[in-house]
This record gives structure tokens, C-alpha cells and sequence, in this order.
């Protein structure tokens, strides 16, 4: 026992040195700063509340990561060579998984965090938590270095404040990994195309770290996002050579870029042409939609198995995946809280439309802007699609929910709103 419980105390006296460190170097940001305390707070409640209530997912993961954990103490090389594998084997327990399944990744990295906590599933959480934290935190701060008039408080809303985004991220779900390390893709991504030049060698193996984690928890939407960020990064090479100043042109190169990696991808793979995708869609949305009969669910009657079905199908998936469930279905007290949140979603959306009609637009450069609002509508218009079950779509989205909030947020009159609430 003391041989394992001396590595947990080396652990953890080292995790809480870091933001010990750490802690300082943002709470001294102006307006934002004084809600470091609060929101860590608010995360450790959540967290608190999703290991009470630990869901079937949760305690899948906290069993099979001890299994992993326990070969790790006893055969440290037969683990080694498990990581790199999609199965497991150990005394008579065995675990395959085929593909890039982010459910096998989440348990492999949970056994070596299991030498910290010792097996404890609410320091579990409270690590994946922290991490979350952390990572949407240091978004805070570079969009404050970068663009302190561009109100920060729209990503420290949107990540640390929504309250969909607060729980789904906290304790052990596969979502604090995810939103946090695409949280840290974009800060890092910020840093280098907007920050001046100094250290951008260590900013890269950090990016390249993040990138890896973020497709290891869900490799289909870091695609979608890697892509767009990919064309932000083609707008500002362009732009120091002293071309791409108008937004069409901006618009035009993401877009380019995008059109063209979905077309190198289906030459040199046939599960990325557009009829083996749609085919893919279809299946999934038939299977879930099988499970959720007697539960509130979207229904797209004319959905077929082509491009020009999912097409015309995608503008109500995009309106679904923000707007459902409504306040009145589901009967119960988790449905009626999402179905209000909803409907503060949709207001805000709402006055953040009336304020560009108007002209009146954010600080944030225009080609960060489009290429954020394109992953956000791509995922919002995929998983309304794929997502008929309201109680899954309401989890599912917190994916790019607060990518959304954050340009929500940015605009005028949404701005204001912040303002009144001392943001």
C-alpha cells in the first residue's frame, strides 16, 4: 500500500503546486480576473453533483480503469504494449474496441490517473474538471491579450458560466476532455496567428499535444474544427504577405480549404465520399431514433441517404439542436430547466442577429469570426441529424456550444447585456 500511496501524495502535491502557480497569473486579468475563485468553485460543485449521481457511462469508465490500473502495478510491460492496441487482456477480464474509440482512450488515460487518486472517482472527476477549467481559462486570457475590447467575459460565459456547459464538462465524462482541449486548440491557435512572434516552439508542441487529445475524444468533429482553424491559419498567411483584406476574399479561402480537404479525403479514403458519409448519417439516425420512441425526439420524415437530402434537411437540424427541447416536453424538471435554457439561447441569438443587421459588430477579426461560426453550424446541422434523442442532443452539443456563446456574446447589444451583470 505505502508503494502506491507515496506516487498519489508526489501527484498530487505537484498537481496542486501547478495551480498554486497558475492561479495568480489570471486572476490579475481586469473585469474577468475576479471570477477565477467563483467559477472553480462552481466547477467543483458540479463535479461533486456528477459523482453523486454517477451515470452508467461514469462508472463504465471508473471500473475498467482500475482493471487497467491494477496491470499496470503488475505487469507495467504488458500494459505498455496494450496502449497502442484497441484491446484489452488481463487475468480474465478483456475489453475490445474497433476504430478510434474515444471511450477505450478515455480508460487507458484514466488508469495511469488512477495512480493519483488511487482508484477515488471524485478526484477522477475533479482532475478531468481541472483540466477543463484550466484549458478554458487560458481562452479567457488570450482573448483578453489579444482583444481586451472585445469583451472576454463571452468566453468566460460561455465556458466556465452556461450551465449545460458547466455540468456536461465536469466529473468523468468524455465532454471535459473535449471541450477543454478544443478550448486549448483555440487559444493556442489564437496565440500564434494574432500574438507577436517569441516562443513559438513550445507554443507548437503544445498545439500538437492538444490537437492529439482533442481527436483521441472525438475525431470526427476535431476534423471539422482543425479544418476550419486550418483556414484561419491560410487567412493570415495570406494577409502578412499583404493580400486577403476584404471578409468575401476571407470567406472565400476558409471555405476553399475546407471544399478541398473533404475532397482530398474522399480520394484517398472511401469512408470520407459524400455517399458513403450520407449512407453513415442515415444509419445512425434510424438506430438512435429506434431507442428514443416514448422519449421526446426529432423526427425528419424526408431524410434519405444523399447529399441533397441532408442538404435540405440541415437548416432544421441547426434550428433543433439550439432550440429543442422546449421548455414543455419531456415532463420533467431536467427537460423544463434545458427547454428555459434554450429559450435564453434563442434570445440571445436573436438580439446578437439584430445587432449585425444593423452593422453594429464585435472587435474580433472577421476571418476568426466566420471560421468559428462554420464549425459551429457544420456540428450543429450534423448532430441535429444524427442526435434524434433531445436528452443526448442537450449533452452532445456542449461540443461547440460555447464556441457559439463566445461570438454570440461578442455582439453589441449582447455585449451590454454582460455588462449590466458586472461581466
Amino acid at each position: 500500500m505505502l508503494l502506491r500511496l507515496l506516487p498519489a501524495l508526489v501527484l498530487n502535491a505537484v498537481l496542486v503546486w501547478g495551480v498554486v502557480r497558475w492561479l495568480p497569473r489570471v486572476r490579475q486579468l481586469p473585469t474577468v480576473g475576479k471570477w477565477v475563485v467563483p467559477t472553480l468553485g462552481l466547477k467543483l460543485i458540479a463535479t461533486g453533483i456528477s459523482i453523486a449521481v454517477l451515470s452508467e457511462d461514469a462508472a463504465y469508465f471508473q471500473v475498467w480503469s482500475g482493471r487497467l490500473t491494477d496491470q499496470l502495478w503488475h505487469a507495467p510491460g504488458a500494459w505498455l504494449r496494450m496502449l497502442p492496441t484497441d484491446e484489452f487482456h488481463w487475468g480474465g477480464w478483456h475489453l475490445v474496441f474497433h476504430g478510434f474509440s474515444n471511450t477505450l482512450f478515455l480508460v487507458k488515460l484514466l488508469s495511469v490517473v488512477n495512480l493519483a487518486s488511487l482508484g477515488n472517482a471524485l478526484l477522477n472527476g475533479c482532475y478531468l474538471s481541472v483540466f477543463c477549467f484550466v484549458c478554458s481559462w487560458e481562452l479567457v486570457r488570450q482573448m483578453w491579450l489579444q482583444w481586451p475590447h472585445a469583451v472576454p467575459s463571452s468566453a468566460l460565459t460561455g465556458f466556465l458560466l452556461w450551465p449545460t456547459v458547466v455540468y456536461w464538462t465536469s466529473g468523468l465524462t468524455k465532454e471535459s476532455l473535449l471541450v477543454g482541449s478544443g478550448a486549448l486548440v483555440l487559444a493556442l491557435v489564437i496565440r500564434l496567428a494574432y500574438a507577436d512572434a517569441g516562443r513559438r516552439g513550445w507554443l507548437v508542441v503544445g498545439l500538437a499535444a492538444a490537437v492529439v487529445l482533442h481527436f483521441k475524444m472525438r475525431y470526427f468533429f476535431a476534423v471539422i474544427l482543425f479544418g476550419c482553424l486550418t483556414g484561419l491559419g491560410l487567412v493570415r498567411v495570406v494577409q502578412q504577405l499583404g493580400g486577403a483584406r476584404s471578409r468575401v476574399v476571407q470567406a472565400l479561402l476558409i471555405v476553399a480549404l475546407l471544399a478541398g480537404g473533404a475532397w482530398a479525403a474522399s480520394e484517398v479514403s472511401p469512408v470520407f465520399r459524400a455517399n458513403k458519409f450520407t449512407s453513415q448519417l442515415q444509419r445512425n439516425y434510424s438506430d438512435l431514433l429506434k431507442t428514443s420512441q416514448g422519449r421526446p425526439h426529432l423526427e425528419y420524415p424526408t431524410l434519405k441517404p444523399t447529399t441533397e437530402s441532408v442538404v435540405l434537411n440541415s437548416p432544421q437540424a441547426v434550428f433543433n439542436t439550439l432550440a429543442r427541447p422546449w421548455p414543455w416536453e419531456g415532463g420533467s424538471v431536467l427537460y423544463v430547466l434545458a427547454g428555459l435554457e434554450n429559450l435564453g439561447l434563442l434570445l440571445l441569438l436573436g438580439v446578437a442577429v439584430w445587432s449585425v443587421l444593423r452593422g453594429q459588430l464585435g472587435h474580433m477579426p472577421f476571418a476568426l469570426v466566420f471560421a468559428l461560426l462554420l464549425y459551429c453550424l457544420i456540428l450543429a446541422a450534423l448532430l441535429g441529424l444524427t442526435t434524434p434523442n433531445l436528452g443526448t442532443l442537450n449533452r452532445y452539443r456542449v461540443t461547440f456550444l460555447p464556441f457559439l456563446l463566445v461570438l454570440v456574446l461578442q455582439a453589441p447589444y449582447p455585449a451590454a447585456i454582460l455588462r449590466r451583470f458586472n461581466l
